[in-house]
């Protein structure tokens, strides 16, 4: 595993990042008790504010405050502006293949990409066959995971595309952090979040062959990991928030049962997997969902952002094909690298794999979260003796990767009443709204998550991690020392 990482406050002779200058001389100021105070202001912040996730790492389910560090990640305008191309060019790529594979197929017929791989693949959605969403749309919501590499330069890890999550938790950071260290944003210069509601209820929306058309947010219920930010949404969006007993299909319509009888719902921003949107379609057994939801959808008569068998297109092994298809239907390179990864379906690489696990993480192609993820060099040799017996039962369900060398941040180690700083690896979680015309915003930041534990690259909020605000600067803001 490389031990070389990127810090995005200091270079390796321990100086200062000019864009961070401002920033440690502040926090050099505050020192550890001032630190501690201030961390302290915002997990109460955090506490009256009530927001929580569910975190599965062990058996209890625990519901927890979401762990919030105040030492902010900074990213210069001239780093946000090359995310912002690369993030863009990857989700017209992939709207574009999602619109290819549910109908024409051209990709799979020209061998670009194996047709076994995504009409096999667990997350490819049938009845999505021939049906073209409003607007062409299939990707309304994204949220793409990068990483720094040695060098700084951002990468791209993984797509999230079904039902991407953490864009309230980057709000409510940056309300925090508003009152923690107001005087500092402000000579910063920092990049507003707090406009995003705003932007997604414009974009459904405008997908909508409707005028004024309705929207709702649907959720499994008070018991998802995420609930918090499903009823956040539709509060600062001022729309209702409903669950599926809430709702009902009636002559290619879906209505909302009102005290005033039934009202029309126009898009359905669905917090709901896909197996369980419409129990005569999918799951039978599902009490999440509505009965005639996907009918309503294939009449043309509702949005459903994003749309089902979007999971395809951020299915592991599919993501190996990105660049590909950035190619195929773009004639463009990529803006953004992304991670080298082994198919351990293909028995070359397989058996590449099998021969260096103690050097790979391997993932389950349909994963998310950060489960039944398998670090190699963390791994016992039981533990990888089970991986590898797993992986020769049923290779198609595992990709392997190179151990990333994440990048780090100071994050603060509370001791007492003072506090010291400590690195800790993170990644960047961005988020994109797909429009009409293909257009593209990308809210300036992200979602920066912590792997708070010493030496961990498991930055999940699912499984214990925290989050930090992060900082895009305007312009020239980030040569000023602040």
């Amino acid at each position: 595993m490389a031990e070389t990482f990127y810090d995005g406050y200091f270079d390796g002779e321990g100086r200062a990042r000019p864009a961070c200058v401002g920033l440690v001389r502040q926090i050099e100021a505050l020192g550890g008790e001032g630190l501690r105070a201030l961390q302290g202001t915002a997990e109460v912040s955090l506490l009256n504010q009530g927001i929580t996730f569910t975190v599965y790492a062990d058996d209890r389910g625990t519901e927890k405050i979401m762990p919030f560090d105040i030492l902010p990640r900074v990213v210069t305008a001239g780093e946000w502006e090359r995310v912002e191309r690369g993030m863009a060019q990857r989700l017209r790529a992939l709207n574009r293949f999602l619109a290819d594979i549910y109908s024409e197929q051209r990709i799979l017929k020209d061998g670009v990409v194996p047709g076994e791989l995504i009409v096999g693949s667990a997350q490819f959605c049938r009845p999505m066959w021939g049906i073209e969403p409003p607007g062409g749309v299939f990707v309304h919501v994204s949220g793409t995971d990068l990483i720094q590499d040695e060098s700084g330069r951002f990468v791209v890890l993984e797509d999230n595309l079904r039902v991407p999550s953490g864009v309230s938790y980057l709000i409510e950071n940056r309300r925090v952090m508003s009152r923690v260290m107001p005087d500092l944003m402000r000579r910063y210069r920092v990049q507003r979040v707090d406009h995003y509601p705003r932007l997604l209820l414009e974009c459904l929306q405008a997908i909508s062959r409707r005028e004024e058309a309705r929207v709702a947010v649907l959720t499994p219920g008070s018991y998802n990991s995420a609930y918090f930010e499903h009823s956040f949404l539709a509060a600062q969006m001022g729309v209702e928030l409903v669950e599926g007993s809430d709702l009902v299909v009636d002559r290619e319509r879906l209505f909302m049962k009102t005290t005033a009888g039934l009202e029309p719902v126009d898009v359905l921003y669905r917090r709901v997997d896909d197996s369980f949107l419409d129990p005569v379609v999918f799951r039978p057994d599902s009490l999440l969902g509505v009965p005639g939801l996907m009918h309503a959808y294939r009449a043309g008569h509702l949005v459903l952002a994003n749309a089902p068998g979007t999971g395809v297109a951020d299915d592991k092994a599919t993501y190996a094909y990105v660049p590909e298809m950035i190619r195929y239907y773009l004639g463009e390179e990529p803006v953004l690298d992304q991670i080298p990864t082994y198919l351990c379906r293909d028995e070359e690489q397989r058996r590449y794999v099998i021969e260096h696990l103690e050097e790979l993480v391997v993932k389950p192609t349909d994963g998310s979260g950060g489960y039944g993820v398998v670090v190699g060099p963390h791994a016992s040799a039981a533990e990888r003796e089970q991986l590898r017996s797993a992986i020769l039962a049923d290779p198609e369900r595992f990709i392997a990767q190179p151990v990333q060398a994440l990048s780090t941040l100071p994050t603060l180690v509370l001791e007492g009443r003072t506090a010291r700083m400590a690195s800790r690896h993170v990644d960047l979680r961005p988020f994109a709204l797909f429009g009409p015309d293909e257009r593209v915003d990308i809210l300036p930041g992200g979602l920066t998550r912590v792997a708070l534990e010493q030496g961990s690259l498991i930055v999940n909020s699912s499984q214990g991690g925290g989050s930090k605000d992060t900082w895009v600067l305007h312009g020239q803001a980030e040569a000023a020392d602040a």
